[in-house]
């Protein structure tokens, strides 16, 4: 009976390191995490199986933010990429849209898109209080959101928050099939992406050049003028 017993007990142990066990302590795994607009993290697979990775570059880290790097510290990246990666293509839109068409003010912001910030603070300094006010409550907003309390944890997403998704969807165009939802992310990412080095590219230049990006869209004397008024004719 004895003998019966520690046999019993090292076949038990035995099946603790068998492949079956081993797939459900996988499985297991993948399950503490939330599934969350289809996507359910997989701490193995690159990124954690966000989507975003595209040809040619497919998984294209080649710094090593990832490498190693937790769920939660992902999905923070991921945020922060998704966030900037938005404001990158308001700023480039803003760029080619503000340069040639500017009728507040009475018109007389001109010059390039990189120094009408300061232009309007000389003419109307109430108008970038009440911007940068705007833009501390849009913060806070996403900031409650989606991030959990400093008081709890700092630089950390809430577990049940999907990185980038406040829930603003003013036209309905959020898809409820995962695999579109994750089509639409990613395109969402490469515009982003690509937002972020087109604003990049057009701060550089204009930070060089001291003109407007398309300087034959705005007439010799304004332009002139805009020079003189800003840089002092330097």
């Amino acid at each position: 009976m004895k003998t019966a017993c520690i046999l019993a007990t090292l076949a038990a142990s035995a099946t603790a390191f068998a492949p079956s066990s081993l797939k459900a302590v996988k499985t297991s795994s993948l399950d503490a995490y939330p599934t969350l607009n289809g996507w359910t993290a997989d701490p193995t697979a690159f990124c954690a199986d966000l989507p975003g990775s595209i040809a040619p570059f497919g998984e294209f880290d080649p710094l090593g933010f990832t490498k190693d790097a937790s769920v939660k510290d992902i999905k923070r990246l991921r945020e922060a990429e998704i966030t900037h990666g938005r404001v990158g293509m308001i700023a480039a839109l803003g760029f080619l849209v503000g340069e040639n068409f500017h009728p507040l003010w009475g018109g007389v912001i001109s010059g390039d898109a990189i120094s009408h910030l300061a232009q309007i603070q000389n003419i109307a300094p109430l108008f970038i209080a009440g911007l940068t006010g705007v833009i501390g409550a849009l913060e806070l907003t996403r900031a409650s959101k989606g991030w959990a309390s400093p008081f709890e944890a700092l630089w950390t997403l809430n577990d049940d928050y999907y990185p980038g998704d406040i829930g603003f969807d003013p036209l309905g165009l959020k898809p409820t099939d995962p695999a579109e939802y994750a089509a639409m992310q990613t395109k969402e990412l490469s515009n982003g992406r690509l937002g972020m080095l087109a604003a990049a590219g057009m701060m550089a230049q204009e930070l060089v050049t001291r003109a407007p990006l398309f300087n034959n869209y705005v007439s010799e004397a304004a332009y002139n003028a805009a020079q003189g008024q800003i840089y002092g004719g330097q």
